[in-house]
């Protein structure tokens, strides 16, 4: 059997970094992160609901964020795959999550505790650790890490 490897698609990976190590943004706990959360939340704050990832390396610098879920007033669909697969490409060594409640509410509902045990399950398999996960509102945040919900 011939194979043509002209017809078989490639795949390329990249994650493009001009910011200094230095430079970036230290993640020292849940209210670091809540600030960078909600200037990310701020155009859908009250609208609809959104996720966001921080990726971060070992010394909790912000390597970026990113926009993984944007959905309706009450839901959003969150595919682990694809932040497990943003993770891997920025060579992060743990991710922060975090989504809006238009309504205002801090309290999590089942689906967001069940999606946070799914990606911590998924962070682990890959040998990353999900730090937080924060739900923002106009008026606050409330992290699970600092309930003792992770």
């Amino acid at each position: 059997m011939k194979i043509d490897y002209f017809s078989i698609p490639e795949i390329t990976v990249s994650f493009k970094d001009k910011v200094k190590a230095s430079e970036r943004f230290v993640v020292k706990c849940s209210e670091d992160a809540s600030h960078i959360f909600a200037e990310a939340h701020k155009d859908c704050m009250e609208h609809h609901e959104e996720v966001n990832v921080l990726f971060l390396n070992r010394a909790n610098r912000v390597l970026g964020i990113s926009c993984i879920s944007k959905g309706g007033l009450d839901g959003t669909v969150v595919d682990i795959r694809i932040i497990l697969q943003t993770a891997l490409k920025a060579s992060c060594a743990s991710v922060m999550l975090s989504h809006n409640h238009p309504s205002g509410s801090h309290k999590p509902s089942q689906a967001d505790i069940a999606i946070t045990q799914k990606l911590k399950e998924g962070c682990k398999a890959v040998g990353l650790l999900l730090l937080d996960h924060l739900i923002i509102t106009g008026e606050g945040y409330m992290s699970f890490a600092d309930e003792g919900l992770l």
